[in-house]
């Protein structure tokens, strides 16, 4: 009785902090002074290359590589280099890495700024013996394994990070189809610090707004212990349940899910996960319908593609692609 009334304890302790945070007086993010841009139309959504993405085959890197320098913020392995036309790239290693490289094509398709990014199987680098995180994917002769390369694009420089819950386009319709984006991806890492804003240095009143790290996508964000925070997992996407509830005005999705009660003793991570649960609900039924017609002009091949840019097996880019279109025939159907 003592351990399951401590227990309960925490987790309204968790609630309650979580709650006020939620509800703290913030300023409103007025960085992007001139046109802000979060979305833009995609014109014929038919005609866009899923498999080379935003940056397309002429900006793909030109290999080879050298090694720069090792970052060492964030979950995964993350090393910059350059490559054989001078062009700089983050190259991030581990399981973020294939499912990165989909969902950046998916948001790119329908019209929302993204990153270029490119994913090699096996990627040979030049005075490349040693790394501090992601040793195990350094093989003899500086070669890496599952490897995403990711620019932004030229004349884009970062300026600063926004808010979910404090910006420019809070109540709009392409606002609401990013948040159902992130739940249609199962993106469950939605820290502000993966939020970027950048000014287009080619026309300085332009400043852009994406999500610019999606690495945590494609799995599961809670509810039991083996899909817990899962990424780059069919089987607990597959699993996943999409649309929670519908009404007629509104739509709630069952992303993001409420973390495990076992996680409530990692208090960043529980906290954030709570604060992020509105993310997810009381969606306006047209805007969810809205993105789901952008959504549902791609292919089925073209879908397939963006698993396949990822280096999926076959076997998979079938399985993932056959569950995300069940998920725009959902938001079809609404």
């Amino acid at each position: 009785m003592v351990r399951r009334g401590a227990l309960s304890f925490v987790v309204m302790l968790a609630v309650t902090i979580a709650a006020f945070a939620e509800h703290q007086e913030k300023q409103p993010d007025k960085t992007g002074a001139g046109e802000s841009i979060l979305w833009t139309d995609p014109g014929d959504i038919q005609s866009r290359d899923l498999f080379y993405g935003p940056g397309g085959k002429k900006h793909e890197p030109q290999l080879p590589v050298e090694f720069l320098r090792e970052e060492k913020h964030g979950a995964s392995p993350k090393f910059d280099v350059r490559d054989r036309r001078g062009d700089k790239w983050r190259l991030k290693l581990g399981e973020e890495a294939q499912p990165e490289v989909v969902a950046t094509r998916l948001l790119w398709a329908i019209g929302y700024n993204t990153n270029e990014n490119y994913f090699f199987k096996e990627l040979q680098i030049s005075d490349l013996d040693h790394l501090h995180r992601g040793q195990n994917f350094l093989q003899a002769g500086g070669e890496v394994r599952q490897a995403r390369l990711q620019r932004h694009a030229d004349g884009e420089k970062k300026i600063g990070s926004w808010s979910w819950r404090h910006n420019l386009f809070q109540g709009s319709r392409e606002f609401n189809g990013l948040r159902v984006m992130m739940a249609l991806i199962s993106n469950w890492d939605l820290a502000d610090d993966n939020n970027a804003i950048y000014r287009d240095e080619h026309d300085p009143s332009r400043t852009l707004y994406e999500v610019s790290d999606v690495g945590a996508s494609f799995g599961m964000s809670g509810k039991s212990y083996t899909d817990a925070l899962s990424k780059n997992n069919l089987g607990a996407y597959r699993r996943s349940k999409f649309v929670a509830k519908v009404t007629a005005d509104y739509v709630d999705f069952d992303f993001p899910t409420h973390p495990p009660i076992f996680y409530v003793f990692n208090f960043p991570l529980f906290f954030g996960h709570l604060r992020m649960h509105w993310i997810g609900q009381h969606i306006p039924r047209s805007d969810a319908k809205w993105i789901g017609s952008l959504l549902a002009q791609l292919s089925p091949d073209q879908i397939r593609d963006a698993f396949r840019a990822a280096g999926y097996s076959p076997e998979q880019v079938d399985a993932f692609a056959e569950a995300v279109q069940a998920r725009i025939a959902q938001l079809k159907s609404l």
